[in-house]
């Protein structure tokens, strides 16, 4: 790879990752595995619950810290009950050994964070989470630890997803503008920029029942991670209908699926992620999985009118949210290359062209 291809790596430079040894497992991928920007990550064998979260830092190993904190085993091999409340700690059945100009981020898949599923990545040496550094070679670590529902998994269920780039390809608000111009990251225009493209929430209400999300059940039955239309949403979920003024507040450790106001396009060249927590639109938090593929509401392949889905978590204090309030920023990057096939190009991307909608375990209520 050139200077040239700087930036977010499409897909065809990741296999070729996989082909020159800088990324391997011990088994074969899965056909699906590679996304137009970004790879899946397999849960290993077996993993341990842990008494507490924890960063390895300089000098020491993930194993290290286990060795302290570690309670029990679990073995993935035939499935597991992750139970809510619960930190676990699972290597990954992929490993990196990367060249000295490629680093990569980590966040979990959008279905992982549409379950409050609190998700992150660990390196062996590790300052921060969700971080591989550039040149890094060693094993990757999923934290996992499930907020409200109980999920069952196994060897190979995919909760995160890495990105790999090259140099800094961040997109500043002046070239965010000229994009907009260009390509219209609203369609229909009024793009907010300011830090990325600001997004609002959408309180208005949605069909003749005035829909305007959900709120998560306590003590429900278990989610299988890897089994799509499986469950009634209405035993894990409670619709929330606007009644009176569009506005929502929101309680102390609930949490919520809710969609932006507008739609949001990806242009082809370009990936994007959301800010997940921004102090200066409020203390809550918007959206735990924050990659948006290239071709991401881009209206050739069928995405106009693509919402944002807001996994949202108030912190500590009630929090009122109103109609067409500022919820969230969408931070731009260039890709290396434009990926031979977009988000939702034929490649089974589940939410292309999405209003409001759950994670894909659930049945449409439709």
């Amino acid at each position: 790879m050139t200077k040239e291809t700087a930036g977010i790596l499409p897909a065809h430079m990741i296999e070729a990752l996989f082909d020159t040894g800088a990324v391997t497992a011990d088994r074969p991928r899965d056909d699906d595995q590679i996304q137009p920007a970004s790879l899946d990550l397999r849960l290993g064998k077996i993993g341990w619950r842990v008494r507490a979260s924890f960063l390895p830092g300089p000098g020491k190993s993930v194993a290290s810290k286990l060795d302290r904190l570690k309670l029990h085993e679990v073995d993935l091999t035939s499935g597991v009950v992750l139970e809510t409340g619960c930190v676990y700690i699972v290597p990954l059945l992929e490993e990196l050994n990367l060249p000295g100009d490629v680093a990569a981020t980590t966040n979990p898949k959008s279905s992982t964070g549409r379950l409050d599923v609190f998700t992150r990545v660990i390196t062996d040496e590790g300052r921060e989470f969700d971080t591989v550094p550039p040149g890094y070679r060693g094993l990757l670590f999923a934290e996992i630890s499930p907020k409200t529902f109980p999920v069952l998994v196994r060897t190979g269920s995919r909760l995160s997803q890495i990105r790999f780039r090259r140099g800094h390809p961040l997109v500043t608000d002046e070239e965010l503008q000229s994009v907009d111009a260009a390509s219209e990251l609203i369609p229909g225009g009024n793009a907010r920029i300011g830090g990325g493209l600001q997004l609002s929430i959408d309180l208005a209400g949605a069909g003749d029942d005035r829909l305007v999300g959900y709120r998560a059940k306590r003590h429900t039955g278990v989610i299988d991670m890897d089994v799509k239309a499986a469950h009634d949403p209405l035993d894990f979920w409670e619709p929330i209908h606007r009644r009176g003024a569009a506005e929502l507040i929101l309680d102390p450790n609930e949490f919520y699926i809710l969609v932006s106001r507008e739609a949001v396009h990806v242009p082809p060249d370009f990936a994007a992620e959301m800010v997940p927590f921004d102090p200066l639109v409020g203390e809550f938090r918007v959206h735990y999985a924050g990659f948006f593929d290239p071709g991401f509401g881009h209206s050739a392949i069928g995405g106009t009118g693509s919402r944002a889905v807001l996994e949202v978590r108030s912190h500590d204090v009630p929090f009122i949210l109103d109609h067409g309030q500022t919820v969230g920023r969408l931070v731009y990057e260039r890709m290396a290359e434009r990926p031979h096939t977009l988000y939702g190009e034929g490649i089974g991307s589940n939410y292309q062209g999405q209003t409001l909608k759950l994670s894909k375990h659930f049945r449409s209520e439709d």
